[in-house]
């Protein structure tokens, strides 16, 4: 009987035809790898620069008097206490006052800023009236004056409607800003307009299509302008030691320059009002970390 071949045969050479037409992975070049380096390089340069003052911040807040002037650079406090927050519970200073001060001015301008601002913007980006060229070059124009030259104005006209030393000085002038306008505008025109058409063609009206349809696909940017304007406010110093004169109704940044004394400064109870008050915003920032996210991408993809 005639002897059949040896499978064996065939199918190592079978592996080994697949073997070789699979090619190796290639290696980068070398000036790809180098860029890349250097840009790893220059991001954790970035971020050092950008954490260890709030590392150093955190370890002083829990040193003594004594700890910070003898080693202010110290790692390790020695000996670690609580003293400086201590200090700022015990109510010597309304910090806790000033902090809810800051958040509810914060909250109240940050919601007419995106009240005010998509009104405007959804106006420039889809709306057809005389002037509507003119009238965004204006907004623009406003961007490129310093902001102190109104400090001036706007004092006067808060002035004259009685609202010294009140929530609404701190709020309402800064409540129509130029930036939130160019903002949203911008990402308006990027959404599809056939999704507007199809909705007029069903009867919606403007006001139907802004509140229904922009809106929502419009979260990630409005988010993100929330979390900006929340922060301008946040951060405010100048404005609110020319409007605020009274203690009680101080906001927190121009409160904890109230922290420092005359004649000497303990620096760990400025540092722990300091930690005090980028506590909600790191809160506010996880919360709404996932729409910023999603605005930078979307953002990269239409662009």
């Amino acid at each position: 009987m005639p002897k059949t071949p040896a499978p064996s045969r065939s199918r190592s050479a079978a592996s080994s035809a697949a073997g070789s037409s699979v090619q190796a992975p290639r290696r980068r070049p070398k000036g790809v790898a180098a860029r890349t380096a250097g840009l790893y390089a220059v991001l954790i340069f970035v971020a050092l620069a950008i954490i260890l003052p709030l590392v150093w911040i955190l370890i002083t807040s829990f040193k003594t008097d004594g700890d910070v002037i003898s080693n202010p650079y110290g790692i390790v406090p020695d000996p670690a206490s609580t003293e400086a927050y201590s200090t700022l519970a015990e109510g010597q200073q309304p910090i806790f006052l000033w902090l809810l001060n800051s958040f509810l001015a914060a909250t109240l301008q940050t919601a007419i800023i995106l009240v005010t601002a998509s009104l405007g913007a959804y106006a420039l980006a889809r709306l057809e009236f005389r002037g509507k060229k003119i009238v965004f070059g204006v907004i623009i124009g406003t961007l490129l004056v310093p902001p102190v030259i109104f400090l001036i104005p706007n004092y006067l006209i808060v002035q004259n409607l009685g609202w010294l030393d009140t929530i609404w000085a701190i709020t309402v002038p800064g409540a129509a800003g130029a930036f939130g306008i160019f903002f949203l505008r911008q990402f308006f025109i990027g959404l599809p307009a056939e999704i507007e058409e199809a909705a007029r063609i069903d009867g919606a009206g403007d006001l139907r299509i802004f509140t229904q349809i922009v809106l929502p696909l419009s979260r990630p940017a409005l988010a993100t302008l929330a979390i900006l304007s929340f922060l301008a406010n946040w951060n405010d110093f100048l404005w609110p030691i020319y409007v605020l004169l009274s203690p009680e109704r101080l906001t927190l940044q121009p409160g904890l320059s109230q922290l420092q004394g005359t004649y000497s400064t303990h620096f760990s109870i400025v540092m722990a009002g300091a930690v005090i008050a980028s506590v909600p915003v790191l809160i506010l920032f996880g919360i709404a970390q996932k729409q910023i996210v999603e605005s930078v991408a979307s953002s990269a993809v239409k662009g």
